[in-house]
């Protein structure tokens, strides 16, 4: 057995063996972090959230990414999960902190992880917190990354992209030399269809209206940290990192 590892490890490039010894040298010494990470569309969560993840060694829990991933692997919770999906039911909550709760179980998540996506009511806030308690863990902090409305729409509704490329523009941030044009190609740019002032509004509405019962749920237990989203992200790191400190 102990020739076959030796085989392995032999086939890994010993640039990737100091890497991997390096990184796992810097986690040991990490403090453990349970992070909810709220924000709207466009407040710059998703640049952040894998910033977070690789400073201080935790994995990234999206739930939705999760679910499938339990309905993929059949586990007995994904099982369950695919009959209240297929019959068009809600997943429950109990399902869902079940999910994470067999998640937190890996490797990947010795550190701690980021929530990202849950909990999104005050009963979910509950049950996940009633679930972490019975393995004598908490949520360390809740980053929120607040942004006002108004900044949300004019970096979200600027936006026009060339589906072709991939190239992305935006008409205060960063404009086409021409308007309505791509650059490179001199084809026309389009509009996401949940780019619109619309789409935003109602999607905004209710964010609010779910997410602000969390916010208040953790602000009473004294672990949320109010970052100013609508600063560069170079800021909101700094911010990042001093609220972790």
């Amino acid at each position: 057995m102990a020739s076959g590892a030796k085989v392995v490890l032999d086939d890994i490039p010993s640039l990737d063996l100091m890497t991997e010894l390096l990184q796992r040298m810097k986690c040991a010494s990490k403090p453990d972090k349970r992070l909810i990470l709220i924000g709207p569309p466009g407040s710059g969560k998703g640049t952040q959230s894998p910033m977070i993840k690789d400073e201080y060694c935790l994995c990234h829990l999206a739930t939705g990414d999760m679910l499938r991933a339990a309905v993929a692997a059949k586990t007995p919770l994904g099982i369950k999960a695919k009959e209240a999906m297929d019959k068009g039911d809600l997943v429950s909550d109990d399902l869902v902190v079940g999910i994470i709760d067999e998640a937190i179980k890996r490797p990947s998540c010795q550190k701690g992880f980021i929530l990202d996506g849950f909990p999104r009511t005050a009963i979910q806030a509950e049950k996940l917190d009633e679930m972490l308690a019975k393995q004598g863990t908490k949520i360390d902090k809740v980053l929120n990354f607040a942004i006002d409305d108004a900044i949300l729409e004019e970096r979200i509704t600027g936006r026009w992209i060339h589906p072709p490329s991939g190239r992305t523009y935006h008409t205060k941030f960063a404009p086409p030399k021409v308007p309505g044009i791509d650059d490179v190609s001199g084809e026309p740019l389009i509009q996401r269809k949940d780019d619109t002032a619309e789409v935003l509004k109602s999607r905004l509405e209710s964010f609010h209206r779910q997410t602000e019962p969390v916010i208040d749920y953790y602000a009473k237990k004294g672990v949320v940290a109010q970052l100013h989203a609508e600063k560069p992200p170079n800021d909101v790191i700094i911010q990042v990192q001093k609220a972790l400190s």
